[in-house]
């Protein structure tokens, strides 16, 4: 009973001291999204194009400075879409909506200059804009998977790629789905 005892004393001393090493940050991120889609079932041939938007919002960010874990989150308004062709005939689906990526992220730190992250989580991402003739899933679940470097404590330039993980919409004039698949190159300045 005694050795119990002891050890959760102790597990509780390291809980206390940890969050006083903990450091809490806030800041802004934005950069640009480069979507394309991938189709599934669809019966004829489309032509795929690269979508070009963007994104912005302020996140936090949470370290743990002595393990180099830490969590990233963002809530970013974001536009995403696809661009498709088939035959003479050209469409652009666009998605506006809240982006809300969750990392986890394991920093390497290089000196107080310079630091590498790698990041790793789920996204949501809620759509609001309405399109016709296409019928648009309202929320979305996905993965990212990411690294960047940190700059001074307080840039950071990354690279991200989401794969969503149910389709994202399906065409009411084709039978099929496709998912939109995203690439995303951020800046962030924490605070």
């Amino acid at each position: 009973m005694k050795k119990i005892f002891g050890a959760l004393m102790i597990a509780v001393c390291i809980g206390m001291a940890m969050p006083a090493q903990a450091q809490l940050h806030f800041g802004v991120k934005g950069g640009l999204n480069l979507s394309k889609a991938s189709f599934s079932d669809v019966k004829t041939n489309f032509k795929k194009d690269n979508f070009t938007g963007f994104f912005i919002g302020p996140m936090a960010e949470f370290n743990i400075p002595v393990v180099g874990l830490g969590v990233d989150a963002s809530l970013l308004f974001a536009q995403r879409g696809i661009k498709i062709s088939d035959g003479g005939e050209e469409a652009t689906v666009k998605q506006n909506g809240l982006d809300i990526p969750v990392n986890l992220k394991y920093n390497i730190g290089l000196g107080s200059l310079l630091g590498l992250y790698v990041a790793a989580g789920p996204d949501f991402y809620f759509d609001f804009e309405k399109t016709s003739k296409v019928d648009k899933k309202k929320a979305e679940v996905g993965i990212n998977v990411g690294a960047g470097v940190k700059l001074l404590n307080h840039l950071q330039v990354g690279a991200n790629y989401n794969i969503p993980l149910g389709k994202t919409a399906s065409f009411e004039d084709v039978e099929g789905s496709y998912k939109t698949k995203t690439w995303q190159v951020s800046v962030a300045y924490i605070f």
